[in-house]
């Protein structure tokens, strides 16, 4: 037993002494990537078909606000690094087509696929436009007089007619040397470096406050506010001042000196300052209605009455008084609104109701009711009825006409994320 087991256990321990040690593979040298919130300079900005907006850095980018760096050929292959880049906004059978500018080539895409033919030749797709682009962004009809976009190469802008192919060119001493550029909830911006400049896509016009730190608003990073420090409110603390949707479809919601739109799916729910689009009436309104392609404001006393569009202007000879423009008596209104195809605007103050006929001069008044509600903020008529909101809870009803002949109050319904930015 002795003797077999031995020559087994040297057999053995000969065996471990003698195998070769086991290699030990170099540990592979770890990817660093980029990080926007360092304040990177970004080399391209593109919303794609789906209202996803992708932020371009030599061969990454970033989808949306917040997350990491993944490689652009992930979302769009075999793309790397891009100059420029932008989203066709035309009606045309290019319509939601995406353009990625390198070099002298430029690549289009539809629902992130590479399409046959491309690359071609930047002057070939699009005669009259340099190479080596520094940004590039649309500009759909009605913010510009036809659809067009706008390349930009150091301080010149060149602006292309899609549908006649012709290219002017431009000098806007106001607007930076763009580095990229993003159309987005109908304004358009110039980024360079980690800043951006607001400029108007006709004049090239800049406003007052720019340039901003991009930190602020395109992204969610540490130590910097959205909108520069405004803090979002819990939805139990909220009180709506007015909502309305005009003649275009767009419905916007106020809140103090703060509004937000509520039909931008694509590009989220973000909280911006009055004045950023209707300077007269900033810090706050006490109502909003739309009538006739025009969107009325009532700020105390006083009425003011912008044209809708893609730029809000306000007409000349306003603001007027309460009393002049609608023949109502008071220092303000608490709610007012229409409901669509009517020429009538619902005026509330305290508990009383009253209808404005807004096709007559001198206005008429008619239909005085008192209503069951002891508070109104705000209130609209939409598709599905008439919704009146008193402080961070609203109330619905059929129509007008119910609301008018009301007697108790409905079940309140609070006011929560899904309707507005708050936190739940």
């Amino acid at each position: 037993m002795t003797q077999l087991f031995l020559p087994l256990c040297l057999a053995s321990v000969v065996l471990v002494f003698t195998s070769a040690a086991p290699a030990h593979p170099e540990p592979a040298a770890e990817v660093v990537k980029p990080d926007r919130c360092e304040g990177i300079e970004f080399d391209a900005i593109t919303p794609d078909d789906k209202g996803n907006k992708f932020f371009f850095k030599d061969d990454y980018l970033w989808s949306n606000f917040h997350g990491p760096a993944q490689l652009s050929n992930e979302f769009f292959n075999p793309l790397g690094h891009v100059d420029a880049a932008f989203r066709m906004h035309s009606q045309g059978d290019d319509h939601d087509h995406i353009y990625f500018f390198q070099d002298d080539k430029v690549f289009r895409y539809y629902n992130h696929t590479l399409e046959q033919g491309y690359p071609r030749a930047i002057q070939e797709v699009f005669p009259g436009v340099p190479s080596h682009l520094d940004a590039a962004v649309e500009c759909p009809k009605g913010e510009c007089s036809e659809n067009a976009v706008l390349f930009f190469k150091g301080s010149e802008v060149y602006y292309y007619d899609v549908a006649t192919r012709t290219v002017k060119t431009k000098v806007w001493p106001d607007v930076p040397q763009c580095t990229s550029a993003i159309r987005w909830m109908e304004h358009y911006y110039c980024f360079q470096g980690n800043n951006f400049t607001r400029f108007h896509p006709v004049s090239g016009t800049v406003e007052e406050g720019y340039p901003k730190d991009a930190r602020h608003y395109f992204m969610k990073c540490p130590n910097f506010g959205h909108g520069g420090g405004h803090q979002i409110p819990k939805c139990s603390e909220v009180s709506v001042d007015a909502i309305s949707s005009d003649d275009t479809g767009k419905t916007y919601i106020f809140v103090g000196p703060h509004y937000m739109r509520l039909d931008t799916k694509h590009d989220g729910r973000h909280t911006f300052a009055i004045s950023r689009m209707w300077k007269e009436v900033a810090g706050g309104v006490n109502a909003v209605f739309a009538y006739e392609d025009k969107l009325y404001f009532i700020k105390g006393d006083q009425v003011y009455i912008y044209r809708t569009g893609a730029h809000y202007t306000l007409i000349q000879g306003y603001p007027k008084s309460l009393q002049e423009e609608l023949g109502i008596e008071g220092v303000t209104v608490d709610a007012a609104f229409s409901c669509e195809g009517q020429h009538t605007v619902h005026i509330i103050q305290g508990n009383r109701m009253v209808d404005v006929d807004l096709s007559a001069t001198p206005r008429t008044l008619s239909n005085e009711a008192n209503l069951p509600l002891p508070r109104v903020d705000a209130a609209r008529c939409g598709a599905d009825g008439v919704q009146v909101f008193a402080g961070s809870q609203y109330y619905e009803y059929a129509s007008p006409a119910v609301l008018r002949q009301s007697k108790i109050m409905p079940m309140p319904l609070p006011i929560t994320s899904a309707i507005m930015v708050c936190q739940d």
